[in-house]
């Protein structure tokens, strides 16, 4: 039930949604909010309100990080009390990095806050910017007949789908249908009407207040395994000066090569506190290091299993635990967890 007398603060951080095309190039350029709005006059017939906020220099996704987390999380938490839901624009390179990040940053929500953009600039005849900008809108608005947020949760929303932010993982760079949570269902879908899924949808602990986190700590890395990976890759990894975490990315259920020298560093990162957790590369699916002799032995050197976390949510879920004091151990401990929905436990399992 849409509430006509609700209001969205829209966050505006730059990506392709708001860009223009340079007509000596042909290359696109960051634009601003106004032009924004003057491509999409829909806006004037929603019967909300709408505010915006935007970047003081719009920003390429490629460009997104700890900083600009920060920046959106202030701005969240100082306009909370004001405004019903929160629209973010961003670029979609690294959408379900922000979304990941801000899905730690912003604890026990009772507002929705949307990410969402385009694949071609607003100015576009076919931009599928209208439409994920509009519905993004009215998801943010959206409540039951109790006055509560349909979805008061960090979400991305794009090419009709609403998901879970810290499930998402970008897998189009040319097609409408940018993302997909390949390992958790859509939690709504958008057509004639928004259909979601109430059951899949986290909401806070009664009496709860959100809180806003700041600190992240970036002394983290992402180790892709391939064939023929080398001995000075990976020594040259774990010797990385203040490196706490890893997030190591193996071959299918797990898997990783069984040599000894392979090992023995792994291993030698693992002992000097570097916290190592094991994602799969796959699309989907999940890490089961029980299944194979391979995952078997990384278990017991001490690599911590990430189960069907995506790799986004591996590593901001790292900078998160870290920047917030916690010891090796304790980060051991709370990486195992489901802190904001991104890793399915077993007496979730839906799908």
């Amino acid at each position: 039930m849409l509430d006509y007398n609700a209001s969205v603060l829209l966050i505006y951080t730059g990506g392709t949604i708001g860009m223009t095309e340079d007509l000596n190039t042909g290359a696109l350029k960051s634009f601003d909010f106004d032009y924004l709005k003057g491509h999409v006059p829909e806006l004037n017939r929603l019967k909300f309100n709408i505010d915006n906020i935007q970047f003081r220099h719009p920003i390429d996704s490629s460009d997104m990080g700890p900083d600009e987390w920060k920046t959106i999380v202030r701005i969240i938490e100082n306009n909370y009390e004001k405004y019903d839901g929160f629209v973010i624009l961003q670029g979609t390179d690294t959408m379900a990095y922000s979304a990941s990040a801000l899905s730690f940053m912003l604890e026990n929500l009772s507002k929705p806050v949307i990410l969402t953009g385009s694949q071609l600039p607003i100015g576009k005849i076919r931009t599928d910017g209208k439409e994920n900008l509009i519905t993004a809108l009215e998801i943010a608005v959206d409540k039951n007949p109790e006055g509560e947020a349909f979805v008061p949760e960090v979400c991305i929303f794009f090419q009709n789908l609403l998901m879970r932010g810290n499930r998402t993982t970008k897998i189009n760079a040319a097609n409408f249908k940018a993302f997909n949570s390949l390992n958790f269902p859509i939690i709504a879908e958008a057509g004639t009407y928004i259909r979601y899924k109430h059951e899949l949808i986290r909401r806070p602990f009664k009496g709860s207040k959100p809180e806003f986190h700041y600190l992240l700590d970036t002394n983290v890395a992402i180790i892709k395994l391939f064939p023929g990976i080398s001995t000075e890759t990976l020594k040259a990894i774990i010797t990385i000066p203040h490196l706490k975490g890893i997030v190591l990315e193996t071959y299918g259920a797990g898997n990783a090569p069984s040599e000894n020298w392979f090992l023995d560093i792994i291993e030698e990162g693992v002992m000097k506190g570097i916290v190592t957790v094991n994602v799969t590369q796959c699309a989907s699916g999940s890490v089961e290091m029980e299944r194979y002799h391979a995952g078997k032995t990384l278990k017991n050197i001490g690599v911590l299993s990430g189960y069907d976390i995506t790799t986004e949510a591996a590593v901001t879920k790292l900078m998160f635990l870290f920047g917030n004091g916690l010891s090796s151990k304790e980060v051991k401990e709370q990486m195992i967890l489901s802190l904001a929905g991104e890793i399915t436990m077993y007496h979730e399992l839906v799908y």
